[in-house]
């Protein structure tokens, strides 16, 4: 029991910390918690479509840096990012509720943690304290951020004036945390020392880019 309060314990803090940010109009607890039920069931489809690009699309004797790249973006990344896509876009595009830019953003986390706990059960229940510690600090945080990103651009498309600067943002809310999911994923599975280097900047920029843009659009 001691390890799955483990594992959703840095899901609710971050999720009280974007709540918290939300200052003006507070979203409704059942839209939110409907965005975190979005999110776990996010893992369904998800496991079957990495199960399938893992078993039956890449037919080919991959170096280890060409296997690295194609889980982290194609399997893990792509997979991952695209149906916490589609759930943001089920959940809110037409909602009454999405009514300010920074609302992006809240949803788009929330549905990142639902996710992000339902995954970081199995790990930590596999792996013990020592990997829901690891993941407290890199892993949820990260799958944040990825929502930030997300949610960002999912905003800035929403309330765009014109069509063109609409679809480009629209564009950019799954690209972007695509790209970004996919380095992070790629440097721990290359697990290269020149990568390894590169790292923690790396992490670095995700936070710092991902309070600037949360401070954006607050």
């Amino acid at each position: 029991m001691h390890l799955i309060a483990a594992a959703i314990a840095p899901v609710v803090i971050i999720a009280l910390y974007i709540y918290y940010r939300d200052k003006y109009d507070k979203e409704p607890f059942a839209m939110l918690a409907k965005a975190l039920i979005f999110g776990m069931l996010t893992v369904i489809p998800v496991l079957i479509m990495e199960y399938f690009l893992m078993e039956f699309l890449p037919i080919f004797d991959f170096s280890t840096r060409l296997s690295a790249f194609y889980n982290a973006f194609v399997v893990a990344a792509f997979s991952e990012e695209l149906w916490k896509f589609i759930a943001l876009f089920y959940l809110i595009w037409k909602s009454k509720e999405f009514d300010e830019r920074i609302d992006g953003i809240v949803y788009a986390v929330f549905v990142s943690l639902g996710f992000a706990a339902v995954e970081n059960i199995m790990y930590v229940m596999e792996g013990g304290a020592n990997v829901a510690a690891m993941r407290a600090i890199l892993a949820v945080p990260a799958h944040a951020l990825f929502g930030v990103t997300m949610g960002y651009y999912y905003s800035l498309s929403k309330f765009a004036t014109d069509k063109p600067t609409h679809k480009r943002y629209y564009a950019y809310a799954i690209i972007y945390p695509i790209i970004f999911h996919g380095v992070y994923d790629f440097i721990l599975m290359a697990d290269e020392p020149m990568g390894m280097l590169v790292f923690i900047p790396f992490i670095i920029y995700l936070w710092k880019s991902g309070f600037k843009k949360i401070k954006a659009l607050q």
